[in-house]
């Protein structure tokens, strides 16, 4: 039972990858100066939402215009967690446009 309540799982999602990319890192710097073992980031498959849209409502029903959403996922895992690690997990400070869950 130890060995569950040890680990906490960061899911991260963005539409920007460098800037998810930079805040991953940012995460397992921190974590690895609290000595605790981390495993990732790992990229998750990611999500591709494709709109198409009408040019002109009217006359050029053909004429279509696409767009595309990507929803980029990263995904770490911190073994051996102590309350330091847990404390600097809290008050770290994410850029606008991550969105981060921490699950213990």
């Amino acid at each position: 039972m130890a060995a569950e309540t040890e680990r906490i799982r960061i899911k991260m999602e963005s539409y920007d990858h460098r800037v998810l990319d930079a805040s991953a890192k940012e995460i397992v710097e921190h974590a690895r100066k609290t000595n605790a073992r981390v495993s990732g980031p790992v990229p998750l498959p990611t999500r591709i939402e494709r709109y198409t849209v009408l040019r002109s409502p009217h006359i050029d029903k053909k004429s279509r215009e696409q767009f595309e959403l990507r929803t980029h996922k990263r995904l770490i895992d911190i073994h051996e967690a102590n309350a330091r690690t847990v404390e600097v997990l809290n008050r770290l400070v994410v850029p606008a446009g991550v969105f981060v869950r921490i699950k213990a």
